[in-house]
């Protein structure tokens, strides 16, 4: 069950505001943070150029936030090294904002290293 416009309005606008706050302390062309909603999952993810070809731009996933409609919750997700996708710890909240506010202070080194 596909989420509703309204409900892709307020995650959108939650997404840009965090990723904006992100990209301030960095150059566009070395490095911005983007997002992607597919469906019911909000993907957050790095750009940057490759390092043997830099006019081409490599994405690396930093998180996955799932919502589950039935349950009206969001779930957390970081990748590990295998490139499976993990539930973070204390990653389930019924709103959007405190689960980016875990990405952002990246408590474990789970999203920014």
């Amino acid at each position: 069950m596909a989420i509703s416009e309204f409900e892709i309005f307020k995650v959108e606008k939650v997404a840009k505001e965090f990723c904006s706050k992100r990209n301030v302390n960095f150059p566009p062309d070395q490095l911005y943070i983007d997002y992607r909603l597919e469906d019911q999952v909000l993907y957050l993810f790095e750009v940057r150029p490759r390092w043997d070809e830099p006019n081409i731009k490599a994405e690396t996933m930093v998180a996955k936030l799932w919502y589950i409609k039935k349950d009206k919750l969001w779930k957390l997700y970081w990748q590990r090294q295998n490139m499976k996708w993990h539930l973070y710890e204390g990653g389930i909240n019924k709103n959007l904002e405190p689960l980016l506010v875990q990405v952002n202070e990246d408590n474990y080194g789970c999203f920014w290293g």
